[in-house]
């Protein structure tokens, strides 16, 4: 007779876990009992980076806006930095996820490298070879790092019956 699988949202102290398979689940800290895979940490850094490089641009953006900076359309302005501000939003929220073994998270992280392959090599090829490659090489990394077999396994987790926050 086979047990249940462990639900990684499920309290360890739970009247309803028993034995040690229970206490096994509940040791690393990470669903399921595994441990964290190196690639899982360095795209969740990676993410958060970016995510910490458009909250800055959105800053910048808006103190050029604050200071009276000439701009073509004050609402267009206005409308690319809620752009920046909600797609910094969004890294972060995929960075925290995708540390916890989120599943939807390794699409969302391959999407934004994407995006950011999509800048940076245009960047590296225009001139701007050093900051070219700043973007395009973690997007590479994060990309390779996402199709790792420990990582798809660590990443599946999908939400369960617990709260999200």
């Amino acid at each position: 007779m086979s047990r249940p699988p462990l639900n990684p949202a499920q309290d360890p102290a739970d009247p309803g876990d028993d034995g040690p398979a229970a206490s096994r689940g509940s040791s690393a800290g990470v669903s399921g009992g595994e441990t964290r895979p190196l690639g899982i940490v360095v795209i969740s850094i990676v993410v958060v980076l970016e995510a910490l490089a458009l909250l800055t641009a959105a800053v910048l953006y808006l103190y050029q806006l604050a200071i009276g900076a000439p701009v073509a359309s004050f609402w267009g302005a206005v409308f690319t930095l809620g752009l920046l501000l909600a797609f910094s939003a969004w890294l972060f929220a995929v960075g925290h996820f995708l540390f916890r073994g989120y599943r939807w998270t390794r699409a969302a992280a391959l999407v934004a490298q994407l995006f950011v392959l999509t800048i940076g090599v245009p960047t590296m090829t225009g001139g701007l070879a050093l900051a070219g490659l700043a973007m395009v090489v973690p997007a590479l990394a994060v990309i390779v790092f996402l199709f790792d077999k420990r990582v798809v396994a660590f990443a599946s987790r999908t939400g369960g019956s617990g709260a999200a926050l």
